[in-house]
């Protein structure tokens, strides 16, 4: 088999387990952390990332963190916006349910959401400093938080984005139903990457 041959069933096998979620990044500070989130993505088979920047200076997510990323980038869609609002209107209309990450008594552990009871699901982390936005939290259809058993309560958004995307993972491959792409959106996509 040539490498061209290679390169091709490589790209079909990824965008055949591509799947509906969405990862939501709101404001985040060090563009690395944002390319350690993007690796994440890939891995667990989100293709598609929301960056808001609103009181964040904006960066290029095609141009960042080769090295922290692996160039995961290169295989990702990013959707940019200048507020949560906008990024929420246009999830909802598309009939995601959002799930925010956020520390406090309102919120759900991570482990006991129910990551198959909705087919688009749209999982959204904020500022390594201050966390979500008031607008995110309140425009969020849920709330979730890791547990610690340490004395320390919070943890590299990177790190964070890897345990919520693996625990989502984890549910839905143990369920009967399926979370992929249609095989419309597969080819669609088969034909992007083999583009990049």
């Amino acid at each position: 088999m040539n490498r061209t041959q290679e390169r091709v069933n490589k790209i079909t096998k990824v965008a055949q387990k591509r799947t509906t979620g969405v990862v939501v990044l709101e404001d985040i500070v060090d563009p690395h952390n944002a390319a350690a989130v993007f690796r994440s993505c890939d891995a667990f088979g989100i293709q598609n990332v929301y960056l808001v920047f609103d009181k964040q200076d904006s960066f290029d997510p095609k141009k960042i963190g080769r090295l922290s990323s692996s160039s995961a980038n290169k295989w990702l869609d990013f959707h940019i916006f200048n507020n949560i609002i906008d990024c929420y209107h246009e999830l909802h209309n598309q009939g995601f349910v959002t799930i925010a990450t956020v520390l406090n008594k309102n919120s759900s552990s991570v482990y006991d959401i129910d990551f198959t009871k909705n087919k688009n699901i749209a999982l959204v982390f904020g500022n390594e400093h201050g966390g979500l936005s008031s607008d995110a939290i309140k425009g969020a259809d849920q709330t979730m938080y890791i547990p610690m058993n340490g004395m320390v309560q919070s943890l590299n958004i990177s790190v964070t984005a890897g345990i919520c995307l693996f625990e989502m993972s984890r549910q839905r491959n143990k369920s009967n139903d399926l979370f992929y792409l249609s095989e419309a959106n597969q080819e669609i996509l088969k034909n992007s990457l083999l583009e990049r």
